[in-house]
Protein backbone atom coordinates (compact mmCIF):
# COMPACT_ATOMS: atom_id res chain seq x y z
CA UNK A 1 0.00 0.00 0.00
CA UNK A 2 1.41 3.37 -0.99
CA UNK A 3 1.99 6.25 1.39
CA UNK A 4 -0.51 8.35 -0.58
CA UNK A 5 -3.25 5.76 -0.07
CA UNK A 6 -2.41 5.55 3.63
CA UNK A 7 -2.64 9.34 3.99
CA UNK A 8 -6.13 9.54 2.53
CA UNK A 9 -8.03 8.31 5.64
CA UNK A 10 -6.07 10.80 7.73
CA UNK A 11 -7.01 13.67 5.44
CA UNK A 12 -10.63 12.53 5.45
CA UNK A 13 -10.70 12.46 9.26
CA UNK A 14 -9.09 15.90 9.39
CA UNK A 15 -11.70 17.30 7.02
CA UNK A 16 -14.51 15.72 9.05
CA UNK A 17 -13.17 17.16 12.30
CA UNK A 18 -12.71 20.58 10.68
CA UNK A 19 -16.25 20.54 9.27
CA UNK A 20 -17.69 19.51 12.65
CA UNK A 21 -15.75 22.26 14.44
CA UNK A 22 -16.87 24.86 11.91
CA UNK A 23 -20.48 23.70 12.22
CA UNK A 24 -20.34 23.97 16.02
CA UNK A 25 -18.94 27.50 15.78
CA UNK A 26 -21.60 28.60 13.30
CA UNK A 27 -24.38 27.16 15.47
CA UNK A 28 -23.06 28.97 18.55
CA UNK A 29 -22.42 32.38 16.95
CA UNK A 30 -25.97 33.80 17.42
CA UNK A 31 -25.51 33.51 21.19
CA UNK A 32 -22.39 35.71 21.16
CA UNK A 33 -22.46 38.12 18.20
CA UNK A 34 -24.25 41.45 18.27
CA UNK A 35 -26.98 42.34 15.80
CA UNK A 36 -24.62 44.17 13.41
CA UNK A 37 -22.42 41.15 12.78
CA UNK A 38 -25.37 38.77 12.72
CA UNK A 39 -26.96 40.75 9.91
CA UNK A 40 -23.62 40.89 8.09
CA UNK A 41 -23.36 37.11 8.41
CA UNK A 42 -26.92 36.69 7.13
CA UNK A 43 -26.11 38.83 4.09
CA UNK A 44 -23.01 36.71 3.50
CA UNK A 45 -24.95 33.44 3.68
CA UNK A 46 -27.65 34.72 1.33
CA UNK A 47 -24.96 35.94 -1.05
CA UNK A 48 -23.22 32.54 -0.84
CA UNK A 49 -26.40 30.78 -1.96
CA UNK A 50 -26.78 33.11 -4.93
CA UNK A 51 -23.08 32.79 -5.76
CA UNK A 52 -23.30 28.99 -5.77
CA UNK A 53 -26.03 29.22 -8.40
CA UNK A 54 -24.02 31.64 -10.52
CA UNK A 55 -20.92 29.48 -10.18
CA UNK A 56 -22.85 26.48 -11.53
CA UNK A 57 -23.74 28.54 -14.58
CA UNK A 58 -20.60 30.60 -15.16
CA UNK A 59 -17.84 28.67 -13.41
CA UNK A 60 -18.87 25.09 -14.19
CA UNK A 61 -20.73 25.52 -17.50
CA UNK A 62 -18.93 28.59 -18.88
CA UNK A 63 -22.11 30.63 -19.46
CA UNK A 64 -21.67 34.33 -18.63
CA UNK A 65 -24.70 35.88 -16.94
CA UNK A 66 -25.03 39.57 -16.14
CA UNK A 67 -28.65 39.32 -15.01
CA UNK A 68 -28.33 37.46 -11.72
CA UNK A 69 -29.75 40.41 -9.77
CA UNK A 70 -32.98 40.13 -11.79
CA UNK A 71 -33.68 36.65 -10.42
CA UNK A 72 -32.84 37.77 -6.88
CA UNK A 73 -35.49 40.46 -7.33
CA UNK A 74 -37.98 37.88 -8.61
CA UNK A 75 -37.43 35.79 -5.48
CA UNK A 76 -37.64 38.74 -3.10
CA UNK A 77 -40.71 40.40 -4.59
CA UNK A 78 -42.31 37.07 -5.36
CA UNK A 79 -42.20 36.23 -1.66
CA UNK A 80 -43.63 39.65 -0.75
CA UNK A 81 -46.55 39.23 -3.18
CA UNK A 82 -47.29 35.64 -2.19
CA UNK A 83 -47.05 36.15 1.58
CA UNK A 84 -48.37 39.75 1.77
CA UNK A 85 -51.89 40.66 2.82
CA UNK A 86 -52.69 43.14 0.04
CA UNK A 87 -52.54 46.27 2.19
CA UNK A 88 -52.74 49.83 0.89
CA UNK A 89 -49.55 51.89 1.16
CA UNK A 90 -49.02 55.37 -0.28
CA UNK A 91 -52.31 55.26 -2.15
CA UNK A 92 -51.41 51.95 -3.87
CA UNK A 93 -53.14 48.67 -3.10
CA UNK A 94 -50.38 46.09 -3.07
CA UNK A 95 -50.83 42.63 -4.49
CA UNK A 96 -50.88 40.03 -1.72
CA UNK A 97 -52.21 36.48 -1.74
CA UNK A 98 -51.78 35.95 2.00
CA UNK A 99 -50.28 32.47 1.67
CA UNK A 100 -48.45 30.86 4.60
CA UNK A 101 -44.99 32.37 4.60
CA UNK A 102 -43.13 29.03 4.37
CA UNK A 103 -45.21 28.12 1.30
CA UNK A 104 -44.68 31.58 -0.16
CA UNK A 105 -40.91 31.15 0.19
CA UNK A 106 -40.97 27.84 -1.69
CA UNK A 107 -43.23 29.21 -4.40
CA UNK A 108 -41.04 32.31 -4.77
CA UNK A 109 -38.06 30.05 -5.53
CA UNK A 110 -40.22 28.20 -8.06
CA UNK A 111 -41.30 31.50 -9.64
CA UNK A 112 -37.64 32.50 -10.01
CA UNK A 113 -37.00 29.15 -11.68
CA UNK A 114 -39.97 29.72 -13.99
CA UNK A 115 -38.58 33.15 -14.92
CA UNK A 116 -35.30 31.45 -15.73
CA UNK A 117 -37.21 28.86 -17.74
CA UNK A 118 -38.76 31.59 -19.89
CA UNK A 119 -35.26 32.83 -20.71
CA UNK A 120 -33.69 29.36 -20.94
CA UNK A 121 -34.27 28.83 -24.69
CA UNK A 122 -32.07 31.85 -25.32
CA UNK A 123 -29.58 30.65 -22.69
CA UNK A 124 -29.44 27.27 -24.44
CA UNK A 125 -28.47 28.79 -27.77
CA UNK A 126 -26.22 31.68 -26.79
CA UNK A 127 -22.85 31.55 -25.07
CA UNK A 128 -20.04 33.79 -23.88
CA UNK A 129 -20.39 37.52 -24.34
CA UNK A 130 -23.58 37.09 -26.38
CA UNK A 131 -25.40 35.54 -23.43
CA UNK A 132 -23.90 38.18 -21.13
CA UNK A 133 -25.33 40.97 -23.29
CA UNK A 134 -28.70 39.22 -23.51
CA UNK A 135 -28.94 38.76 -19.75
CA UNK A 136 -27.88 42.36 -19.28
CA UNK A 137 -31.23 43.31 -20.78
CA UNK A 138 -32.94 41.57 -17.86
CA UNK A 139 -31.48 44.16 -15.48
CA UNK A 140 -33.01 47.07 -17.42
CA UNK A 141 -36.33 45.26 -17.78
CA UNK A 142 -36.32 44.40 -14.10
CA UNK A 143 -35.54 47.94 -13.00
CA UNK A 144 -38.33 49.32 -15.16
CA UNK A 145 -40.83 46.86 -13.69
CA UNK A 146 -39.70 47.37 -10.11
CA UNK A 147 -40.13 51.13 -10.29
CA UNK A 148 -43.37 51.18 -12.29
CA UNK A 149 -45.34 48.10 -11.24
CA UNK A 150 -46.32 49.84 -8.03
CA UNK A 151 -49.17 47.46 -7.17
CA UNK A 152 -46.65 44.61 -7.05
CA UNK A 153 -43.43 46.23 -5.84
CA UNK A 154 -44.55 49.36 -4.01
CA UNK A 155 -42.56 51.55 -6.42
CA UNK A 156 -39.53 53.57 -5.38
CA UNK A 157 -40.05 53.06 -1.64
CA UNK A 158 -40.48 49.29 -1.97
CA UNK A 159 -42.74 47.22 0.25
CA UNK A 160 -42.58 45.61 3.67
CA UNK A 161 -41.75 41.92 3.99
CA UNK A 162 -43.97 39.49 5.83
CA UNK A 163 -41.93 37.66 8.53
CA UNK A 164 -41.34 33.96 8.05
CA UNK A 165 -43.37 31.54 10.16
CA UNK A 166 -42.32 27.91 10.44
CA UNK A 167 -43.38 25.17 12.87
CA UNK A 168 -45.31 27.70 14.92
CA UNK A 169 -42.26 29.97 15.31
CA UNK A 170 -42.34 33.48 13.83
CA UNK A 171 -38.98 34.84 12.74
CA UNK A 172 -39.54 38.46 13.77
CA UNK A 173 -38.25 40.61 16.63
CA UNK A 174 -40.49 38.86 19.16
CA UNK A 175 -38.10 37.48 21.76
CA UNK A 176 -37.68 33.72 22.02
CA UNK A 177 -35.58 32.68 25.02
CA UNK A 178 -33.19 29.76 24.50
CA UNK A 179 -30.64 28.85 27.19
CA UNK A 180 -31.43 32.12 28.97
CA UNK A 181 -30.49 34.04 25.80
CA UNK A 182 -33.23 36.13 24.10
CA UNK A 183 -33.29 35.46 20.37
CA UNK A 184 -34.78 38.02 17.98
CA UNK A 185 -35.21 38.03 14.21
CA UNK A 186 -31.51 38.02 13.29
CA UNK A 187 -30.68 35.17 15.66
CA UNK A 188 -33.62 33.06 14.51
CA UNK A 189 -33.08 33.73 10.82
CA UNK A 190 -29.44 32.74 11.23
CA UNK A 191 -30.39 29.08 11.55
CA UNK A 192 -32.79 29.23 8.59
CA UNK A 193 -30.11 30.78 6.38
CA UNK A 194 -27.49 28.31 7.63
CA UNK A 195 -29.74 25.33 6.86
CA UNK A 196 -30.54 26.72 3.40
CA UNK A 197 -26.83 27.31 2.68
CA UNK A 198 -25.80 23.81 3.79
CA UNK A 199 -28.56 22.15 1.74
CA UNK A 200 -27.80 24.29 -1.31
CA UNK A 201 -24.06 23.65 -1.05
CA UNK A 202 -24.46 19.88 -0.67
CA UNK A 203 -26.88 19.71 -3.59
CA UNK A 204 -24.57 21.72 -5.84
CA UNK A 205 -21.58 19.64 -4.75
CA UNK A 206 -23.44 16.46 -5.64
CA UNK A 207 -24.25 17.85 -9.08
CA UNK A 208 -20.66 18.89 -9.76
CA UNK A 209 -19.26 15.53 -8.65
CA UNK A 210 -21.76 13.49 -10.64
CA UNK A 211 -22.55 12.95 -14.29
CA UNK A 212 -24.27 16.35 -14.72
CA UNK A 213 -21.13 18.07 -13.46
CA UNK A 214 -18.95 16.24 -15.96
CA UNK A 215 -21.32 17.26 -18.74
CA UNK A 216 -21.24 20.89 -17.58
CA UNK A 217 -17.44 20.92 -17.48
CA UNK A 218 -17.30 19.37 -20.94
CA UNK A 219 -19.53 22.17 -22.25
CA UNK A 220 -17.30 24.76 -20.64
CA UNK A 221 -14.06 23.31 -21.99
CA UNK A 222 -15.14 22.31 -25.51
CA UNK A 223 -18.74 22.59 -26.63
CA UNK A 224 -18.32 20.77 -29.96
CA UNK A 225 -16.51 17.83 -28.39
CA UNK A 226 -19.18 17.60 -25.69
CA UNK A 227 -21.90 17.46 -28.34
CA UNK A 228 -20.02 14.70 -30.19
CA UNK A 229 -19.81 12.69 -26.96
CA UNK A 230 -23.60 12.85 -26.59
CA UNK A 231 -24.07 15.78 -24.23
CA UNK A 232 -27.30 17.65 -25.13
CA UNK A 233 -25.78 21.11 -25.38
CA UNK A 234 -28.85 23.35 -25.52
CA UNK A 235 -30.85 21.32 -22.99
CA UNK A 236 -28.00 21.18 -20.46
CA UNK A 237 -27.34 24.91 -20.72
CA UNK A 238 -31.03 25.68 -20.31
CA UNK A 239 -31.37 23.36 -17.29
CA UNK A 240 -28.36 24.89 -15.54
CA UNK A 241 -29.74 28.38 -16.21
CA UNK A 242 -33.04 27.42 -14.54
CA UNK A 243 -31.21 25.90 -11.58
CA UNK A 244 -29.03 29.00 -11.21
CA UNK A 245 -32.19 31.15 -11.27
CA UNK A 246 -33.70 29.10 -8.45
CA UNK A 247 -30.59 29.56 -6.32
CA UNK A 248 -30.84 33.30 -6.98
CA UNK A 249 -34.52 33.24 -6.04
CA UNK A 250 -33.74 31.56 -2.72
CA UNK A 251 -31.03 34.15 -2.04
CA UNK A 252 -33.55 36.90 -2.84
CA UNK A 253 -36.07 35.48 -0.36
CA UNK A 254 -33.45 35.41 2.40
CA UNK A 255 -32.31 38.94 1.62
CA UNK A 256 -35.90 40.17 1.82
CA UNK A 257 -36.38 38.47 5.19
CA UNK A 258 -33.17 40.02 6.53
CA UNK A 259 -33.83 43.53 5.16
CA UNK A 260 -37.51 43.35 6.19
CA UNK A 261 -38.16 45.70 3.25
CA UNK A 262 -37.46 45.37 -0.46
CA UNK A 263 -36.29 48.38 -2.47
CA UNK A 264 -35.75 48.43 -6.27
CA UNK A 265 -32.40 50.24 -6.16
CA UNK A 266 -30.71 47.26 -4.52
CA UNK A 267 -31.38 44.88 -7.43
CA UNK A 268 -29.39 46.71 -10.08
CA UNK A 269 -26.29 46.31 -12.18
CA UNK A 270 -23.92 46.73 -9.22
CA UNK A 271 -25.39 43.66 -7.51
CA UNK A 272 -24.83 41.50 -10.61
CA UNK A 273 -21.24 42.69 -10.86
CA UNK A 274 -20.69 41.92 -7.19
CA UNK A 275 -21.84 38.33 -7.75
CA UNK A 276 -19.43 37.96 -10.64
CA UNK A 277 -16.67 39.31 -8.39
CA UNK A 278 -17.61 36.73 -5.73
CA UNK A 279 -17.12 33.71 -7.96
CA UNK A 280 -13.92 35.07 -9.54
CA UNK A 281 -12.33 35.93 -6.19
CA UNK A 282 -13.43 32.72 -4.51
CA UNK A 283 -12.75 30.36 -7.41
CA UNK A 284 -14.67 29.46 -10.55
CA UNK A 285 -16.46 26.15 -10.76
CA UNK A 286 -16.41 25.16 -7.08
CA UNK A 287 -18.93 25.40 -4.25
CA UNK A 288 -16.22 26.39 -1.78
CA UNK A 289 -15.10 29.17 -4.11
CA UNK A 290 -18.61 30.63 -4.21
CA UNK A 291 -18.88 30.59 -0.41
CA UNK A 292 -15.43 32.08 0.16
CA UNK A 293 -15.92 34.79 -2.46
CA UNK A 294 -19.37 35.68 -1.12
CA UNK A 295 -17.98 36.00 2.41
CA UNK A 296 -15.16 38.23 1.19
CA UNK A 297 -17.33 40.58 -0.89
CA UNK A 298 -20.21 40.72 1.61
CA UNK A 299 -18.26 41.09 4.85
CA UNK A 300 -15.67 43.57 3.60
CA UNK A 301 -18.09 46.57 3.56
CA UNK A 302 -19.35 45.64 7.02
CA UNK A 303 -15.79 45.44 8.35
CA UNK A 304 -14.87 48.82 6.85
CA UNK A 305 -18.06 50.40 8.17
CA UNK A 306 -17.57 49.09 11.69
CA UNK A 307 -13.91 50.11 11.93
CA UNK A 308 -13.87 53.17 9.68
CA UNK A 309 -12.62 55.37 12.53
CA UNK A 310 -9.50 53.26 12.98
CA UNK A 311 -8.69 52.71 9.29
CA UNK A 312 -6.72 55.20 7.19
CA UNK A 313 -8.37 56.87 4.17
CA UNK A 314 -11.80 55.50 5.15
CA UNK A 315 -14.40 57.82 6.62
CA UNK A 316 -17.86 57.26 8.00
CA UNK A 317 -20.72 57.59 5.47
CA UNK A 318 -21.76 61.21 4.91
CA UNK A 319 -18.61 62.78 6.34
CA UNK A 320 -16.68 63.19 3.10
CA UNK A 321 -13.72 61.24 1.82
CA UNK A 322 -13.89 57.60 0.79
CA UNK A 323 -16.92 55.88 2.27
CA UNK A 324 -16.74 52.22 3.38
CA UNK A 325 -18.90 51.17 0.44
CA UNK A 326 -16.63 52.84 -2.10
CA UNK A 327 -13.49 51.56 -0.38
CA UNK A 328 -14.83 48.00 -0.40
CA UNK A 329 -15.51 48.19 -4.15
CA UNK A 330 -11.98 49.42 -4.77
CA UNK A 331 -10.57 46.58 -2.67
CA UNK A 332 -12.49 43.71 -4.18
CA UNK A 333 -11.93 45.20 -7.61
CA UNK A 334 -8.22 45.01 -6.88
CA UNK A 335 -8.76 41.50 -5.54
CA UNK A 336 -10.33 40.43 -8.84
CA UNK A 337 -7.28 41.71 -10.75
CA UNK A 338 -4.88 40.05 -8.30
CA UNK A 339 -6.70 36.71 -8.48
CA UNK A 340 -6.80 36.73 -12.29
CA UNK A 341 -3.09 37.55 -12.52
CA UNK A 342 -1.57 35.57 -9.65
CA UNK A 343 -4.13 33.06 -8.35
CA UNK A 344 -6.35 31.78 -11.19
CA UNK A 345 -7.93 29.16 -8.94
CA UNK A 346 -9.25 31.77 -6.50
CA UNK A 347 -8.97 32.01 -2.73
CA UNK A 348 -10.49 28.57 -2.21
CA UNK A 349 -7.50 26.94 -3.90
CA UNK A 350 -5.02 28.30 -1.36
CA UNK A 351 -5.92 25.73 1.29
CA UNK A 352 -5.79 22.94 -1.28
CA UNK A 353 -2.34 24.05 -2.40
CA UNK A 354 -1.13 24.14 1.20
CA UNK A 355 -2.51 20.63 1.87
CA UNK A 356 -0.88 19.28 -1.28
CA UNK A 357 2.51 20.78 -0.41
CA UNK A 358 2.30 19.40 3.14
CA UNK A 359 1.45 15.93 1.82
CA UNK A 360 4.39 15.97 -0.56
CA UNK A 361 6.70 17.14 2.20
CA UNK A 362 5.55 14.43 4.62
CA UNK A 363 5.98 11.56 2.16
CA UNK A 364 9.34 9.80 2.54
CA UNK A 365 11.68 10.03 -0.40
CA UNK A 366 12.41 6.88 -2.36
CA UNK A 367 15.94 5.54 -1.88
CA UNK A 368 18.28 6.27 -4.73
Amino acid sequence: MSDTTTARPGRLRARTVSAAALGAVLLALPFYLDRFWLQAGLFAMAAAIGAIGLNLLTGATGQLSMGHAFFLAVGAYGYCALAGDGSTVGGHTLVGLGLPSWLAALLAVAVAGAAGGLFSPMAGRLSGAYLGIATLALIFIGQHLLFNATSLTGGFNGRAVEPLSLFGLTFDDTETVVAAVPLQSSEKLWYVALAALVCGALFARGILRGRPGRAMNALRDHRIAAGVMGVPVARTRAAVFVLSSMYAGLAGVLLALVFQRTVPDYFGMVLSLEYLAMIVIGGLGTVAGAVVGAAFVSLLPAFLTRYSDALPLVSAPGTGGVSPGEASRYLYGAAVVAVVLFLPGGLSRISGTIRTSRTRTSLPKEPT
